[in-house]
């Protein structure tokens, strides 16, 4: 059984909920575990009032006894504590309709797309799902299969390299201090001097009532060669990393290793050349693939790069049209973010971790965590009499 999942609820319903199905029973989940990653997910300058409201915890309602998992579908809820100012508007119960809608959809939103698609006369039915508010399940979900790498020596961590024009130099930091340093500044970046100035800037765009967007790295290191395949387009590795980031809000390119660098570079410089010993292996000196070469991991740490555009949600917003009266307006102005990129990054990892955990079932199988280990460790002995 492949890994599946699915997330439910919207952004000021009664909660949001994942559904994780093909975990291992034996996985050890705890629901601290979870939380601290969902803790993660609402950090950031620059974060919105709804992160003030909002303190998100799990609770595990299937799957899970005595914090192991028991093979079968993990139901996440996590409470949405707006719900209780809320009610009235998001209820389900037709006697409460108010007759209250929202009229002018915002540029670069679901808004009026989704309209135009369900045929709805309140475009709320369609902003209340497609808010970020949504990867809360994503997160919890991301933070199950983020437990069942590490069994494998499988890591999955992320960092901020640009937010507006303000552009991180990591060159200069050991591979082994970014993600430590990312988490320890503000808007996860691991340069102090760059971090500084994405604050200051930060500043000055929520002072025009602005947003900001930006760039991350997610880097799985510890990923064994041959996850993926050649085989099939919706089997390659990168396709489906592809696929998972690119479906997180607001984010507008996905780049594997150089990425669109690969435009300009030669043949001779653009591939990793390969060398062996008797103590590595095959090895490569570097890592201008990203890790994946033909859709199949190669070893080598997997590196991703997501770029995100500025939120939609103007504190002052952009012109729009009333689809009521169909006269030119400005849009709706919604609660929001002025930067979420260190959020992003961290619903990122959960993407990743996602589809990674899913290629490392598909490839070695197994209803336990203990038949799991058993394939890599006969995996590894096949790989090392190469």
């Amino acid at each position: 059984m492949t890994i599946r999942m699915l997330t439910a609820g919207e952004s000021h319903g009664r909660a949001i909920m994942s559904i994780l199905e093909g975990i291992p029973a034996g996985l050890v989940i705890n629901a601290e575990d979870i939380d601290a990653e969902l803790a993660r997910r609402q950090k950031g300058y620059g974060r919105g009032a709804r992160m003030k409201i909002e303190t998100d915890f799990v609770r595990l309602l299937s799957g899970v006894r005595y914090a192991r998992a028991l093979g079968s579908p993990i139901v996440m809820y996590v409470h949405n504590r707006d719900w209780n100012n809320c009610k009235a508007m998001m209820s389900p119960v037709s006697v409460d309709l108010d007759g209250t809608i929202l009229e002018k959809p915002r540029p670069g939103h679901a808004d009026l797309a989704g309209l135009m698609k369900y045929g709805v006369k309140d475009f709320r039915d369609i902003l209340e799902r497609a808010s970020a508010r949504e990867t809360v399940g994503r997160v919890a979900a991301g933070a199950v299969c983020k437990a069942l790498l590490s069994v494998f020596g499988i890591s999955v961590q992320s960092f901020v390299i640009q937010i507006g024009s303000v552009h991180a130099n990591i060159k200069s930091i050991p591979a082994d201090k970014l993600f430590s340093k990312a988490e320890a500044s503000p808007v996860r970046c691991p340069d102090k001097s760059a971090s500084e100035k994405m604050i200051a800037i930060i500043k000055k765009a929520s002072a025009k009532g602005d947003t900001l967007g930006g760039k991350f790295i997610v880097r799985v290191s510890g990923a064994m060669p041959g996850l993926g395949s050649h085989a099939q387009w919706d089997l390659k590795l990168d396709a489906r990393l592809a696929q998972s980031l690119m479906s997180i809000q607001a984010i507008k390119s996905v780049e594997i290793g150089e990425g669109a660098q690969f435009a300009s570079l030669s043949g001779s410089v653009s591939h990793d050349e390969i060398f062996y010993n008797s103590k590595k292996g095959f090895y490569r000196n570097t890592n201008r693939a990203g890790g994946i070469e033909g859709g199949i991991s190669n070893g080598s740490p997997i590196e991703i790069t997501c770029a995100m555009k500025a939120i939609p949600s103007l504190a002052k917003p952009l012109r729009s049209v009333n689809i009521i009266s169909k006269k030119s307006q400005k849009a709706e102005a919604v609660r929001s973010d002025v930067c979420a990129v260190g959020a992003a990054a961290v619903v990122a990892e959960a993407a990743a971790a996602f589809e990674i955990a899913r290629a490392l079932k598909e490839k070695f199988g197994g209803d336990s965590v203990e038949d799991m280990k058993k394939s890599v460790q006969t995996y590894k002995t096949r790989l090392k009499a190469l």
